[in-house]
């Protein structure tokens, strides 16, 4: 039955590609400011612009799930996709944004660290998801999962390293060790969200594969 229905409608497929092109686009913007951390409205702008044009797409998807009668799987399922991979740009923007309005005079190593693991982790996510519309080539979808999933851990790891370093040292004020754990939570809430993405479309792949 799902094969009969899947070739009928293309349109969520290209949402999903869509959402994720936008995010790797994103979290790669989001690296080169941390990477170069010069010009910083203007780069966290190009970051807010980038979201915004995410969120168009998501709400355009969310506008035909609630009209098309056809849809490749569950209804459910769709929209946790969608809402999972739009979280992975948001929590980016968030903390983009936070790097501005606490006005950071300086990156951290750690907090690149993490942002090349969003990078990896957003290109793993791509390819899973660009994997549906191949849903019987179940291995190559598994494995970008699975290495979402290392990503995820690794994520997990420096974030502990970073605090840790953060109430450790006496190089930081207070204040700024707040505004530094809060950016780095929502960088790796961002990861966090790329293993949500997987676990889904590994639900999706056992149901419908």
């Amino acid at each position: 039955m799902l094969q009969k229905l899947m070739p009928k409608s293309d349109d969520f497929f290209d949402d999903f590609e869509k959402q994720t092109a936008a995010t790797v686009e994103g979290t790669k913007l989001f690296r080169a400011l941390l990477e170069d951390f010069t010009d910083v409205p203007t780069k966290v702008k190009a970051i807010k612009d980038v979201e915004h044009r995410a969120d168009d797409i998501t709400h355009r998807a969310f506008e035909r799930l609630h009209t098309q009668f056809i849809t490749p799987f569950d209804r459910s399922e769709i929209h946790r996709l969608l809402s999972r991979i739009d979280d992975v740009l948001d929590l980016t923007d968030a903390a983009s944004e936070r790097l501005g309005l606490y006005q950071i005079g300086s990156i951290i190593p750690e907090a690149r660290e993490l942002a090349e693991v969003l990078v990896a982790a957003s290109e793993r996510m791509q390819e899973a998801v660009r994997g549906l519309r191949h849903i019987k080539d179940a291995a190559h979808i598994f494995e970008a999962c699975k290495q979402i999933n290392v990503l995820e851990n690794q994520g997990d790891t420096l974030l502990r390293r970073a605090l840790a370093k953060l109430f450790n040292s006496s190089g930081f004020d207070p204040l700024t060790v707040m505004k530094w754990k809060e950016i780095l939570d929502l960088i790796e809430d961002a990861i966090d969200r790329t293993e949500d993405v997987a676990n889904v479309i590994e639900g999706v792949v056992l149901q419908h594969a």
